[in-house]
């Protein structure tokens, strides 16, 4: 690790703490010099640093860029070690996520851009990224689980990133089946899971599970189809949380229930969430729009529905909205 990235992650680990230059050199052993220097590339690359005399530095409340550093201490002990990619800008965190599958990164690899200028959701739709203002993370896992349980890792990060935006902002949020978070009547996480399989033995070679968080509004208007549809955990960043600090408590949530798959008692968590349990929904399939009511989640995570011909079946994949009366 250099100088500069040591220096971020002391400031990091230290928000709300004043550190002299003295003390940085001592503790990190180099020279006040390099201490300087350090300060006026992290200054340079964007981070917003407090230089006050005879106090010393710290980050300033307001900071609040993406990186390993302001990450990685807030991850759980079992995670210390875990990959973290971070990129300023990337088309895709999921495309650059699989490329790295396919060379063989490890099981727990996160992949995190500052921006997505080709950020997807599901059904070929693309998932508005901009800079400064959301977290675009996607995690590389090698799960021993046979690919028909793949809609379990879906419901299974959807919760996860439920309890870690309870946990780190106490704010309830809701989950649209299968993958969308909810804050009210507005979508604030879009998640996208990809996978390999191998067809030989009917098991997965990787899964790709890809996180959008609108935590605040973007410096830019949303675009016009998006105003109604969109929203964000806060209209402005909160001077006591970063977005590294949530990022970094999705990764620890997901990974918990996502690395256990046959303990399912995040089921009854997700059902908890569910938006649409015992409402009128319309499920989208052969082109067209079906009327059926949602009754259940089934143990492998589909949507148990009675369908417009009152007859019970489960969806484990598809689109449905909640039907307006």
């Amino acid at each position: 690790m250099s100088t500069k990235q040591k220096l971020l992650q002391t400031l990091e680990e230290n928000r709300e703490t004043y550190l002299s230059g003295e003390v940085l050199a001592s503790t990190m052993a180099v020279s006040r010099s390099a201490i300087w220097k350090a300060i006026k590339s992290l200054k340079e690359a964007g981070y917003e640093i407090e230089s006050t005399t005879n106090k010393g530095y710290r980050l300033k409340s307001e900071s609040d860029r993406m990186s390993a550093e302001g990450i990685r201490p807030w991850l759980s002990p079992t995670n210390q070690a875990l990959p973290l990619m971070v990129y300023q800008t990337l088309g895709s965190t999921n495309q650059e996520a699989k490329k790295l599958a396919l060379e063989g990164v490890k099981t727990g690899t996160v992949i995190i851009a500052e921006e997505q200028t080709k950020g997807r959701g599901r059904m070929g739709r693309s998932f508005y990224s901009p800079p400064k203002s959301g977290i675009y993370l996607s995690l590389v896992l090698r799960p021993d689980v046979a690919a028909r349980d793949a809609v379990l890792l879906t419901t299974g990060a959807s919760v996860g990133v439920c309890r870690a935006i309870k946990k780190v902002t106490g704010i309830d949020t809701q989950i649209k089946w299968v993958n969308d978070i909810f804050m009210g009547d507005r979508k604030i996480v879009g998640i996208l899971t990809e996978a390999v399989t191998n067809f030989e033995n009917g098991q997965f070679e990787f899964v790709i599970i890809g996180i959008g968080v609108n935590f605040k509004q973007p410096e830019t208007a949303l675009p016009k189809e998006l105003k109604d549809i969109v929203g964000t955990l806060f209209n402005e960043k909160p001077d006591a949380l970063t977005r590294n600090r949530l990022a970094a408590e999705i990764i620890n949530e997901v990974l918990t229930i996502c690395d256990d798959l046959t303990n399912r008692d995040f089921l009854e968590e997700y059902k908890t969430h569910s938006m649409v349990l015992g409402k009128q929904i319309k499920v989208f399939r052969n082109d067209e729009w079906e009327v059926a009511t949602a009754l259940d989640i089934s143990d492998e995570g589909g949507l148990i529905i009675k369908n417009q011909f009152g007859q019970t079946e489960t969806l484990n994949s598809g689109e449905i909205s909640i039907r307006k009366i």
